[in-house]
């Protein structure tokens, strides 16, 4: 594993899980269970979707929209299946789920055209 893939998903995980949570706190979710399964259900979801993302690319000449579609969809199904098992405060695990990524993902892609 390169160097490079490492950093990818080190600053990949700390900052979805910081858009995540501040996703979750702009929600108006207070319940420190589920801030904790915030953060545990993206330590789960995101190093599978970054990895998976860095060998479609590598090894295929695929779209990345086309790789990133599934990949984020896997997420966000995974995601709200935690959130409606194990969460206290989510009336709609689902969208929540689809949201925080939603604005993870749009604060990733607005990050980036800055750095």
């Amino acid at each position: 594993m390169s160097f490079k893939l490492v950093v990818s998903l080190v600053v990949s995980l700390v900052l979805t899980v910081v858009f995540e949570l501040g996703f979750f706190l702009l929600a108006g979710k207070r319940s420190k269970k589920d801030l904790l399964l915030v953060v545990l259900v993206n330590v789960v979801t995101n190093p599978v979707v970054v990895l998976a993302y860095w060998l479609a690319s590598f090894y295929t000449d695929v779209n990345h929209i086309i790789v990133k579609l599934p990949l984020e969809l896997f997420a966000v199904l995974t995601e709200g299946y935690y959130y409606k098992k194990y969460g206290e405060d989510f009336r709609h695990p689902y969208v929540f789920s689809a949201a925080a990524n939603i604005f993870s993902f749009g604060t990733g892609v607005l990050l980036q055209q800055f750095i």
